[in-house]
């Protein structure tokens, strides 16, 4: 995006009487601010004749303001970024969400937002079984070419990120801070682990500190940008509990994870069951649900559609033929495992595109992940 433009709608951040979920909402609507000043009537957005010359008066500032000053300097360093919803790299279930940020601060790897995401969240004082479960579904799960989503915490994310890390996947953390901080700072070393392997998220200004009512935005976040969000452990009032209400809001398939009636860090994800949670205990049952969800979410991104033509056999002989672009990449994995970024190389794609193919490939049974690396089934 162009900086003046991203620079005028930055401004609009500083207008205390503007919520997020307007400014999005215009962002979603209109090209310009220029467009909204010319706009007939603002007030089916939730505009004030008050607001628009408010907006006004933000669109003719000769200097933007400090924090969206500060803002454009840190986009331009290396491995920043600012992502507005009308970029193509803005994930895709999150602009479905009702209230979806107008941006977001990322570090790392922004490509990383378009891979399919699940969410694992949970206790900050799980137990030792509660992190080992958390690290096997993650593990699976980036080995089966999805992102793993959190929330940075100390326990269920913590393990849930560095497993993602260990399988050499990529994963998402969401900040209730400014994306220029770590909170805890005990993750300092993990979050730079993580901008390596995926992408730190925030949508809060820089600068901004972990506060009790950033958790709820962030949660919502987590959910939004997820196809599924899997509760390891959670007692019976819990942040994770929130997660999971707002992804049934969103739309989104929750799971939990069953534990000893003993443990009160398990009470939250029981009483999740008793509302309709799906109950799992593998990976495997998860990616079953999500199956149908991950082709459409790969439709909507554009990534190469399968089209029927012949190829020679053996794999004319699977009961669905792979399109082109699956058989370039099918042509490139042998029986001795593969790396991704071997792939990228051989085949000068870029890495969403192959993800996506990656993972209709695996679960159609074509090919297999073993510790982040591709073989023929």
């Amino acid at each position: 995006m162009d900086q003046n433009y991203l620079s005028q709608w930055l401004t609009l951040s500083e207008l205390s009487a503007l919520p997020s979920t307007v400014i999005s909402k215009l962002l979603r609507d209109f090209d310009s601010l220029q467009a909204i000043v010319d706009a007939p009537d603002l007030r089916v957005h939730g505009v004030s004749p008050e607001l628009l010359t408010d907006i006004w008066r933000a669109l003719r500032q000769p200097v933007a303001p400090p924090h969206a000053t500060r803002a454009l300097l840190w986009a331009q360093q290396s491995g920043n970024y600012i992502i507005t919803r009308r970029d193509s790299a803005y994930p895709p279930l999150l602009k479905e969400i009702v209230d979806p940020p107008p941006w977001l601060f990322v570090r790392g790897r922004p490509e990383t937002l378009l891979t399919p995401q699940v969410a694992i969240v949970g206790s900050r004082n799980c137990s030792v079984d509660g992190r080992e479960v958390a690290s096997l579904f993650a593990k699976d799960l980036v080995n089966r070419g999805f992102s793993i989503c959190s929330g940075l915490a100390r326990g269920i994310d913590t393990s849930a990120h560095v497993s993602a890390c260990k399988a050499m996947g990529s994963t998402v953390g969401v900040l209730g801070c400014g994306v220029d901080k770590v909170y805890p700072s005990s993750n300092f070393q993990l979050a730079q682990e993580i901008c390596n392997a995926g992408a730190l998220v925030s949508e809060l200004p820089l600068g901004s500190a972990a506060r009790a009512e950033h958790f709820p935005k962030r949660n919502r976040v987590i959910s939004g940008m997820s196809l599924g969000v899997i509760i390891v452990e959670a007692a019976e009032r819990s942040g994770s509990l929130i997660t999971a209400r707002m992804a049934i809001e969103q739309n989104r398939e929750v799971f939990a994870v069953p534990g000893s009636i003993r443990n009160p860090q398990s009470h939250g994800c029981h009483r999740m069951i008793r509302e309709g949670a799906t109950l799992v205990y593998t990976p495997e049952q998860v990616v079953e649900q999500l199956r149908s969800l991950v082709e459409f979410q790969i439709e909507s991104l554009g990534a190469p559609r399968v089209e029927p033509s012949p190829v020679e056999p053996p794999l004319a002989m699977r009961d669905r033929v792979p399109g082109k672009e699956e058989r370039e990449v099918l042509q490139q994995i042998g029986y001795d495992p593969v790396t991704v970024d071997d792939l990228i190389e051989r085949l000068n794609m870029e890495l969403p595109a192959l993800q996506a193919i990656l993972l209709k490939l695996e679960l159609s049974g074509r090919i297999r992940c073993e510790t982040g690396r591709y073989a023929l089934s």
